[in-house]
């Protein structure tokens, strides 16, 4: 894939990160992660406006996109400690469907094969099928399992005389053997869809659905452990889907189905740290951001700050493998500075 720069805007980078092109190897052959832009919305059943997600994504941040984020949490830059590229967008024909699809899977192939992590903007979610297919064409059918944060369940089978579109992709993925139904977790399912024939069908495939109700019961730091050693019992990588409709609207009200009693974003965000920093992640997206929609860019900045998080806790991650330390989330934000670096007051 040449590089296409943005579909929709200015050919600019995420934060600023230093740009790649899929046909150039060189570009990206050593990162860590490469950004790809997936605009596409061909798929929604309600609202649309996903298509101009990537750019809101890549550009929603009020300090300078200098390709440098220092956590104050993680104590890491994600976008330096890593070799974080962004390949721009994939080139994708509107109202073509099963093209735009296979493109965004060689894309994201190519990328998995390079060794680095894919990391696609969206996009609605049908573009899911395409990512974590594209995984596991190279890691292994089987072998990826998935986490997967939703409002909705997206199992659907035909929906409007079709079997694509955001409501199955991962019907669609499981029916592929690229994932195993058994090793599909979902967390922040909620409201009136789907309906009983589809529960049915995916408790024959043994998914692990994660409702709201049970959340608040039981503690969402509860089921993800619950979740997580699910995920890695006999799969070798895991895939992160995040819908930025698991958010309740009231933090996220830049979407085209939005439900309400969903998860706030400090939820999110700490849940996307705690699988990015435990989990051997191997590729993400995150979808379903609908610029039209937003109010003040609510939306936008916390699917950024999703990506932002991811980055800094697998660079966190990668750091403590490497020196042997560990990150305490109860370590005070100025314990580990010395006074002789600080200026003097004035």
């Amino acid at each position: 894939m040449s590089r296409y720069g943005a579909q929709f805007g200015p050919d600019v980078t995420f934060l600023g990160v230093p740009p790649c092109d899929l046909d150039d190897e060189a570009t990206y052959a050593a990162a860590d992660v490469v950004i790809l832009g997936a605009p596409f919305d061909g798929g929604t059943s309600h609202r649309p406006g996903t298509r101009f997600g990537p750019m809101a994504i890549r550009t929603t941040d009020y300090l300078a996109h200098d390709g440098s984020r220092p956590s104050l949490a993680l104590r890491t830059d994600g976008l330096r400690d890593l070799r974080v590229v962004d390949a721009g967008d994939v080139e994708l024909p509107p109202g073509d469907i099963e093209t735009a699809l296979a493109r965004i899977e060689a894309a994201v192939e190519t990328i998995t094969r390079s060794g680095a992590i894919p990391l696609v903007l969206g996009g609605d979610h049908s573009i899911a099928y395409p990512d974590a297919k594209g995984v596991a064409n190279v890691l292994g059918h089987g072998r990826v399992s998935m986490i997967h944060f939703d409002a909705h369940a997206d199992t659907g089978d035909i929906e409007f005389g079709s079997l694509w579109g955001h409501g199955q992709p991962m019907r669609r993925l499981i029916e592929s053997g690229a994932l195993r139904g058994d090793r599909f977790l979902q967390v922040g399912l909620r409201g009136y869809w789907p309906g009983p024939e589809t529960l049915d069908w995916m408790a024959a495939q043994r998914m692990r659905s994660y409702e709201m109700t049970e959340i608040g019961h039981r503690g969402l730091p509860a089921c993800l452990t619950e979740a997580f050693g699910i995920a890695t019992d006999e799969c070798d990588g895991v895939f992160l889907s995040v819908d930025i409709d698991v958010c309740d609207p009231g933090h996220a009200p830049g979407t085209g189905t939005p439900e309400p009693g969903g998860l706030s974003a400090r939820e999110l965000l700490d849940s996307v740290r705690r699988i990015c920093l435990e989990l051997p992640v191997v590729g993400i997206d995150v979808v379903e951001v609908s610029p039209p929609y937003d109010h003040a860019d609510i939306t936008a900045a916390l699917a950024n700050r999703v990506v932002l998080e991811a980055l800094s806790a697998i660079a966190r991650k990668r750091r403590d493998a490497a020196y042997g330390t560990s990150w305490d989330p109860a370590t005070p934000l100025l314990a580990d500075r010395h006074p002789s670096r600080q200026e003097p007051p004035r």
